[in-house]
């Protein structure tokens, strides 16, 4: 089970996890050995989530998130199969951990009438050094 906040748990039911080769440095090691992990999670179906953090989820998530509504996290940064699992967890965590926050919703403002006025002198101000880069009359 993993643990997102006190009342998000994932159950274990819902990862999978399977093991491939993963591509860099590793010497003779890294043909033989599975230690990139791929990390599975189907969020659309999960019982956990709520429906508002699911959706967050999928537009946090972007190219990781399949059409079938699972959650594909990959990871090969370490030579050890069990630090890349530890890895993948943590990450699918805080992404959820992210999704759980609900985005503050803007309050429309107005400006104040003092802004306005500053915006319009400046405005003119401009407009006059624009005019005096003009032609010269002669007098």
């Amino acid at each position: 089970m993993l643990r997102i906040s006190d009342d998000i748990a994932i159950q274990d039911w819902e990862l999978s996890e399977s093991f491939v080769r993963a591509s860099g440095p590793g010497g003779q090691n890294v043909n033989k050995v599975a230690t990139a992990v791929e990390l599975r999670f189907e969020a659309a179906r999960s019982p956990a989530l709520p429906g508002p953090v699911k959706t967050r989820l999928k537009r946090l998530a972007g190219r990781r998130w399949t059409s079938e509504g699972a959650l594909v996290i990959q990871c090969d940064e370490t030579r050890s199969q069990a630090r890349n699992r530890e890895i993948a967890r943590e990450r699918l965590a805080e992404l959820v951990a992210r999704a759980l926050i609900a985005p503050k919703r803007r309050i429309a403002t107005k400006p104040t009438r003092g802004s306005q006025r500053r915006r319009l002198r400046a405005k003119k101000a401009r407009g006059q050094i624009k005019t005096l880069r003009g032609p010269v009359e002669d007098d």
